[in-house]
C-alpha cells in the first residue's frame, strides 16, 4: 500500500529537479534583477513549477507504477483467480460510484496492494502476487476495498494539490534564501554570485525534506479515511482481519525498502515516525474497532 505515495514523491520530485536544473543550465531566471529579486515574478515561477512538477507526477503515476514495479494489467482474465479479481473490483467501484479502475498484477514476494490515476474514472489498482499467496479472499477484497476508497476520496488529486503547494513554498523561500546569503555572507554587490545558486540548491534539499514530511503527514490521515471506506465497502470485520493479517505477515523486522513507511510495524517514535506514510496498523485497527461507521 505504501507504493502510491512512495511513486508520487519520487516522480514528483524527480519533475522538480529537472525544471529547475534546466533553468539553472539555460541560465533563465526570470524573477532575478540587478537590484534584487523581483518577488512577484518569482511567486508566479515558484508556483508554476511547483504546481506543474505536481500535476506532472500525477499525469505519469499509471504509467510510473505500471513500469516501476513491472505490473500485468488485466485485459481479459486468463484464470479464475484473474476473473475473481476483476471482479470484485468492478463491483467495490460500481459501490463506491466510480468508473471501473484498470486491475494488474505484480511479481513481489511483499504483501502489497496501491491505487493510482488522474482522476476516480481513470484509475488503477495494482495487487501483489504476494498478497494474492498469503491472504484469503475476503481479506483480498477489504484490501481492495481500501484502494478503491483512495480513489473514491480522490487522494492522489488531494496530495498533488497539497505536493504543489509545499513545492511552490519550496522553490519560493529557497531563492530568498540564497538571495539572503548571497548578499549579506559571500557579499556580492552587484548581480549574483555561485553563493546564491549554491544555497538555492542546499535549501531545496533541505525544505524538500520538511515538505516530504508535511505530504507525509496528510498522507497518513488519508489512510484512516480510506480504511474507514473499505470497512463501509467489505464489511468492518474483513477489513480488520487484512490488517491483522498484515501484522501477522511482516512480525518480522520490515525489509528496508518498507521500512521507512511503517506499512506494519509498531508504534514507531521520534524522527522515524515523521517519514511514515501510513500510521502503525494498531492505531489503525483500533480505530476501527472504535469507530461507528461501519
Amino acid at each position: 500500500m505504501f507504493r502510491r505515495i512512495a511513486l508520487f514523491l519520487a516522480t514528483n520530485l524527480a519533475v522538480i529537479a529537472l525544471l529547475t536544473t534546466s533553468l539553472h543550465l539555460v541560465g533563465i531566471e526570470p524573477y532575478l534583477r540587478a537590484n534584487g529579486i523581483n518577488v512577484t515574478a518569482l511567486l508566479a515561477f515558484a508556483a508554476v513549477f511547483g504546481f506543474g512538477g505536481a500535476l506532472i507526477s500525477l499525469a505519469m503515476s499509471k504509467w510510473m507504477a505500471i513500469h516501476s514495479v513491472g505490473a500485468h494489467v488485466i485485459d481479459q482474465p486468463a484464470t479464475p483467480a484473474e476473473q475473481w479479481l476483476v471482479s470484485t473490483v468492478q463491483r467495490l467501484a460500481e459501490q463506491a460510484d466510480i468508473g471501473m479502475p484498470d486491475v494488474a498484477i505484480y511479481e513481489s514476494p511483499d504483501v502489497n496492494a496501491f491505487a493510482t490515476g488522474m482522476n476516480r474514472h481513470h484509475a488503477l489498482v495494482a495487487v501483489s502476487t504476494g498478497l494474492l499467496h498469503n491472504m484469503t479472499e475476503d481479506e483480498i477484497e477489504a484490501v481492495l476495498a481500501h484502494e478503491v476508497s483512495h480513489i473514491a476520496n480522490g487522494d492522489m488529486v488531494t496530495l498533488t494539490l497539497i505536493q504543489g503547494v509545499v513545492n511552490t513554498f519550496v522553490i519560493f523561500l529557497s531563492r530568498i534564501i540564497g538571495a539572503i546569503v548571497d548578499k549579506a555572507i559571500f557579499r556580492t554587490e552587484r548581480g549574483y554570485g555561485p553563493g546564491y545558486f549554491i544555497t538555492v540548491i542546499v535549501s531545496e534539499l533541505l525544505l524538500g525534506l520538511v515538505a516530504t514530511v508535511i505530504v507525509i503527514w496528510f498522507s497518513r490521515q488519508r489512510e484512516f479515511r480510506a480504511d474507514a471506506g473499505g470497512a463501509r465497502l467489505a464489511g468492518r470485520d474483513k477489513m480488520i482481519a487484512a490488517l491483522q493479517r498484515l501484522q501477522h505477515v511482516h512480525a518480522d523486522p520490515l525489509p528496508s525498502e518498507l521500512a521507512a513507511f511503517g506499512i506494519a510495524g509498531g508504534f514507531a517514535r521520534g524522527i522515524r515516525r515523521l517519514f511514515m506514510s501510513h500510521p502503525p496498523l494498531e492505531e489503525r485497527i483500533t480505530a476501527l474497532q472504535h469507530a461507528t461507521y461501519a
